[in-house]
């Protein structure tokens, strides 16, 4: 289908492709378009220039070295400036320490660990949760009613999605640490119970 008038774009097809706009008609019509095509309108151009100071003082003074700090064993040294808001700790900060001291980047095992002192450190703030006003809410929290609520059928299915191959492992993931630490409770009460 094309059209008689200049103003109407005829339809892209693979035979006659649409030309690409004039730039100056792109930059006219789109504020900002083509920012980075001339380095002297780039917003970052001032950030660019090499200090050559900077480069003949070479590397930036160290931040000193903390024995604390985790680093992979590939590299010989510390970062000159790095983060200690949230040092390793607990059983966490052990497995991850692990995961540093033996392992290298490129192995799977380093990153395993890693992953497991995520979770450990997960489980160990779901447990600090119930000593506070406001524990956690597995319920309202996960998603659970809202999931209920928002076409749970039709939003999974004939969609394309492709997570709908692990739907049946995602309420086992969710509600399983929850179930297993419910009856280990019930357990715990039931033994007590029965010793008085």
């Amino acid at each position: 289908m094309t059209s008689n008038r200049s103003d109407v774009p005829t339809p892209y097809t693979a035979s006659a492709p649409r030309p690409a706009p004039d730039r100056a008609a792109l930059r006219a019509r789109i504020p900002g378009w083509g920012v980075d095509l001339d380095p002297a309108d780039r917003p970052s151009g001032t950030v660019e220039k090499i200090d050559e100071a900077a480069a003949e003082r070479g590397m930036p003074p160290r931040q000193g070295l903390d024995p604390r700090r985790e680093r992979s064993i590939e590299h010989a040294f510390l970062t000159p400036v790095y983060g200690t808001a949230q040092p390793l700790h607990g059983l966490s900060g052990r497995i991850r320490r692990l995961g540093y001291d033996r392992f290298s980047e490129g192995r799977a095992a380093h990153w395993l660990l890693l992953i497991a002192g995520d979770r450990v450190e997960a489980i160990g703030a779901h447990l600090r949760s119930f000593a506070t006003t406001r524990p956690d809410n597995p319920i309202t929290e996960t998603g659970v009613l809202s999931e209920a609520r928002r076409h749970p059928i039709r939003s999974r299915f004939g969609r394309g999605r492709v997570d709908q191959r692990h739907t049946w492992l995602d309420p086992v993931l969710v509600a399983g640490p929850w179930v297993l630490a419910a009856w280990g409770v019930f357990r715990l009460v039931r033994r007590a119970v029965r010793r008085s």
